[in-house]
């Protein structure tokens, strides 16, 4: 089964989202926030720890940032997968953030984490890290931080919901890129 599946990665390698079909990178204005992580670096690769379900542990990267406008009324953090072979870019975590918040600790983007409520995305709730189709090559794991200028509110459930409340409230944005290749 494993040689199918890598096999079909390797014939659908060409096939790729990219990153010009994001809503996302339409959304953010120029970046004022500074994103990292301590596990890797902007365009480097992200651990294997942190990679998904039966792949790597899928325990989310700390992730640590400044420059978040003083009236922030939220964060909201996405990650996307840009060389899905779909037609546009997949969401595997969505969570809005509390303002105040300035750093999220390993392991902590899960359901329950005061700070953070999470929106279900196709993968479900919570982090869902990097799980590319194996023999598909090098994907782009997008780690994008916005800031609203109004509250997201708790009737906002989905990512549509969500891209109207951002459309019309982002203020800055930080971007941290990881890359993944399944062995």
């Amino acid at each position: 089964m494993t040689a199918l599946r890598e096999r079909i990665g390797i014939a659908l390698r060409p096939v790729r989202a990219g990153r010009h079909r994001s809503r996302l990178a339409a959304l953010a204005p120029a970046s004022t926030i500074q994103l990292r992580s301590p596990m890797f670096s902007d365009g480097a690769a992200i651990p294997v720890k942190h990679a998904g379900r039966g792949v790597g542990d899928n325990v989310s990267p700390p992730l640590k940032w400044t420059g978040v406008p003083e009236n922030a009324a939220a964060l909201v953090l996405v990650i996307e997968d840009d060389d899905v072979p779909l037609p546009r870019p997949l969401m595997h975590t969505v969570a809005v953030l509390d303002p105040t918040l300035s750093q999220i600790d390993e392991g902590s983007l899960q359901p329950g984490t005061p700070g953070l409520r999470f929106l279900k995305t196709a993968l479900g709730y919570g982090y869902s890290g990097p799980r590319p189709i194996p023999g598909h090559g090098t994907h782009h794991y997008r780690f994008y931080l916005f800031a609203t200028s109004a509250p997201v509110p708790d009737d906002v459930t989905t990512r549509l919901g969500l891209m109207r409340v951002l459309r019309d409230s982002v203020t800055a944005c930080g971007v941290l890129t990881g890359t993944y290749q399944r062995p």
